[in-house]
């Protein structure tokens, strides 16, 4: 498979006017390679240009993960005195003829000092973005990499859904975030989950990227709870809101909007749709509710081997939806100091339309 990845890769060079590319340790690195390497203080990066087999970089101590490489690669080791550093990229750059060429770059996750190395082993080259290359390579999801996510979603689901008995007025956010990470952790994600659940309730619950803080859950509130789990590299990102105990009309009636919202937006996903409608979708809802000025981001974004990727889905977008692309559609409504509620499902859109792989109820719970 890997193979196959890299094949993929090369011909896109072939048909761009780059030579090369650089990764360094990050998601689309493991994609090509299918190997875990650790973003430290020691660079390293993989070089692959056409027509040559690709060139890493590496500190000397890493030097056994060649032999887990599933393809040809040549290894370029260095020592640990950083002055001698330069010179390993140098020979990188020697072996591929790649001074003064273009060489692809993805700037995510390219840190500045991987680059510095990288510019002094081919001081006249160019560097372009080589972003939309890079999209376009993880785009489509295959089935594997689909029954990840649809294991990721269950691992997920099953874990918040051990949580809900212990959600009890007093119980603080940061208590039940605790609490949520080490299901995740019980049900079989990967240590490095997605990203840091957030948990917020009432006031904090109207901020979209709120962190969890030592606030008790009262009575009234609305509860947010944005988590994830991670299997096989891949991701889910899962919303649900919950009322604590008896909530107020404005609190049911923003809850039902916006999980209709939910609803329109994932019913307008499908093969030859522009990630646009999607959008538009879910927003005439909240806005035909009243509501529209507190719905303050866009539907949705893609999902896989990160929390955040291609495609998006925003009112300005009009990329086409595919076979294999994977996303959530994650409305919202805010209501500053109040209550907020969002609702997140993952879905990818398939032959014929497209799969929900989230099926964790959406209507309001009562939980405390």
């Amino acid at each position: 498979m890997t193979q196959t990845r890299l094949d993929k890769l090369t011909a896109s060079l072939r048909t761009s006017n780059l030579d090369a590319v650089i990764l360094n340790p990050g998601p689309t690195l493991k994609y090509l390679t299918g190997i875990n390497f650790h973003l430290m203080e020691r660079p390293v990066v993989l070089f692959v240009a056409q027509g040559k087999d690709p060139v890493l970089v590496l500190p000397e101590l890493e030097l056994p993960k060649l032999d887990l490489f599933p393809y040809k690669v040549q290894g370029v080791a260095y020592g640990e005195n950083p002055l001698e550093w330069d010179e390993a990229f140098r020979k990188a750059a020697q072996v591929l003829g790649l001074d003064g060429k273009r060489i692809g770059v993805e700037p995510r996750n390219l840190r500045l000092m991987e680059f510095r190395h990288v510019k002094a082993g081919a001081p006249e080259s160019d560097y372009p973005d080589a972003t939309d290359m890079f999209d376009g390579l993880r785009l489509r999801k295959d089935k594997a990499e689909v029954d990840a996510m649809r294991k990721a979603v269950k691992i997920a689901q099953d874990s918040l859904e051990a949580v809900i008995p212990q959600m009890k007025i007093g119980m603080t956010e940061r208590e039940l975030a605790s609490e949520l990470v080490v299901q995740l952790l019980k049900h079989g994600s990967e240590s490095e989950i997605p990203f840091a659940p957030i948990v917020s309730a009432g006031p904090n619950s109207a901020n979209p990227h709120a962190s969890p803080t030592d606030r008790k859950l009262q009575a009234g509130d609305l509860l947010v709870v944005d988590w994830g789990a991670t299997y096989d590299g891949y991701i889910s990102d899962l919303t649900r809101t919950f009322a604590v105990g008896e909530v107020d009309e404005e609190c049911r009636k923003i809850h039902k909007i916006v999980q209709e919202a939910n609803a329109a937006g994932c019913a307008a996903a499908k093969p030859g749709v522009p990630c646009a409608n999607v959008d538009k979708a879910a927003r005439e809802v909240i806005e035909k509710s009243g509501y529209g000025k507190y719905f303050t981001h866009r539907t949705g974004h893609g999902i896989g081997m990160e929390g955040h990727e291609a495609p998006y889905m925003r009112g300005d977008n009009m990329q086409l939806l595919e076979t294999g692309m994977a996303f959530t559609v994650e409305p919202g409504i805010y209501l500053s100091n109040r209550n907020g509620v969002r609702i997140e499902d993952n879905l990818v859109i398939t032959e014929n339309g497209v799969e929900c792989l989230s099926d964790m109820p959406r209507e309001m719970r009562v939980v405390g």
